[in-house]
């Protein structure tokens, strides 16, 4: 009697012995898995835990990429030629000499689109890498080939939502076609990046564990990197340990990493914000195994849009211990240069960028402030952004706000710093109160602070700062 069984063997990571995968055919299924029990759709999604537990294994290295000029300008007017090019310029001063800005994604479907390809080509920067996205179509793939591309994203969608409602495909006609593409860009020796799309719908075991085990082997066969990018194109991702797939963030990475072979550098993460949970996704893509994450600048994208690239940076910073060489200084001439060249306003409480990111309107807060800096400023804001913690004044601003502002405008430095004490901020408080309490309701401008502080300088006699 013949007995089947699985190798057990030993694992050099862990130094553990484990058996041997099991292997994960198609199931090809007459009828779609939307997963009616998680997305009811006439009721807000649910999220399902069965407590199985995977393990943190963050790769050796992380890095980001970027979808500005893709999913980035499907929610906004489109950037012109020149605007794209300087914020590819920026885009590789952030990254610093290890290039942690790794790639940028570009449309090539219109002119203008495939000029900026070449201009941004031109520069010759080894990071960001210039890439693309198309459709599975071999039409759109004669667009990589005539610009000479080297790697290019390919929409690979694979939730059932997408494959029976959309495609009007089976599971299997689906696969075959997209391998059929993935094939010819390897034929042309073009790297390509499988987008996964609405991954967090899809049947994993189903269909994406043994799609991305196909792509594997077409790596293998022609010795070229076939990468795959998991996209939470609804934000239904979640992060805590235990919950089921296909929302769990955790389970998703190890699968592709442990069941599927994907490597972590060929591993990408791509999210969206529409239940805020884009950042905590994209930075546990990379806890569990994922090297690349997918953003877009201030978090610009479809609907509730994409995660934004300066959250990341900051992510990277904390979980590593350094910044390792990226200039974040980038980022607020990157958000000035959105309000005052592209005209494009940043909401004012958004973090790192907003205009009120790090002011405080609270006279007690001012307070501490005018005490020391780090009892209301998350870090160094002046170093690291080159955004010196402000106080904007207010009715509740108080004595401590308004030394604090006139510190912060004019710049001053010990011994020629203010405090709640000086005749001069006791002057311009009371101006502040007579205001407010003469109906005012808005916050006071930095025009009208200089031109009472200066008033109440040559009321006391003093120089004007």
């Amino acid at each position: 009697m013949e007995f089947l069984s699985r190798k057990v063997q030993y694992n050099q990571k862990s130094n553990l012995l484990q058996l041997e995968e099991y292997m994960y055919p198609l199931v090809d299924t007459a009828n779609p898995n939307v997963f009616r029990n998680l997305f009811p759709y006439s009721e807000v999604p649910k999220i399902a835990f069965n407590d199985r537990i995977v393990p943190h294994e963050m790769p050796e290295e992380i890095w980001i990429t970027d979808t500005t000029f893709r999913d980035g300008q499907q929610s906004r007017t489109p950037y012109s030629t020149d605007q794209i090019v300087h914020i590819y310029d920026q885009f590789h001063r952030l990254g610093g000499p290890k290039g942690l800005i790794r790639q940028c994604e570009f449309f090539l479907y219109s002119k203008k689109d495939r000029d900026a390809v070449y201009r941004c080509m031109e520069k010759g920067y080894k990071f960001p890498e210039v890439t693309s996205w198309i459709r599975a179509s071999k039409k759109d793939f004669e667009l990589v080939r005539d610009i000479g591309m080297k790697e290019t994203g390919i929409l690979v969608s694979c939730s059932d939502y997408h494959i029976f409602f959309k495609m009007k495909m089976t599971r299997r006609e689906a696969m075959e076609h997209y391998l059929s593409v993935v094939r010819e860009c390897l034929e042309t020796g073009v790297s390509p990046r499988c987008h996964l799309e609405d991954i967090t719908r899809s049947d994993i075991y189903g269909f994406v564990i043994p799609f991305c085990l196909e792509l594997m082997k077409l790596k293998d066969e022609y010795g070229i990197p076939v990468k795959i990018r998991a996209c939470d194109t609804m934000g239904f991702g979640v992060n805590y340990p235990g919950a089921v797939i296909p929302r769990s963030v955790p389970g998703i990475i190890y699968g592709l990493r442990q069941h599927a072979g994907v490597p972590s550098e060929m591993l990408e993460w791509h999210g969206h914000n529409d239940f805020y949970k884009a950042v905590n996704n994209s930075s546990t893509a990379w806890l569990y195994g994922a090297s690349g994450v997918n953003t877009s600048l201030f978090g610009i994208g479809e609907r509730t849009g994409n995660t934004p690239l300066e959250a990341m940076v900051f992510e990277y910073a904390q979980l590593r211990g350094t910044l390792d060489g990226m200039d974040p200084t980038v980022i607020t001439e990157l958000a000035e240069y959105y309000e005052k060249e592209i005209g494009y306003q940043i909401p004012e409480r958004t973090p790192f960028v907003g205009k009120n990111f790090n002011v405080t309107r609270a006279g007690i807060h001012a307070d501490g402030l005018l005490k020391n800096e780090e009892i209301y400023n998350i870090f160094d804001t002046e170093k690291i952004l080159n955004r010196p913690v402000q106080v904007a004044i207010s009715n509740t601003s108080g004595l401590a706000g308004i030394a604090h502002w006139m510190n912060s405008y004019y710049k001053l430095k010990e011994p020629e710093t203010v405090d709640k004490k000086s005749p001069v901020v006791e002057l311009v408080k009371k101006w502040v109160d007579e205001e407010y309490e003469g109906g005012r309701v808005t916050a006071i401008t930095d025009g009208e602070l200089v031109q009472v502080i200066n008033q109440a300088c040559d009321q006391l006699g003093q120089p004007r700062p």
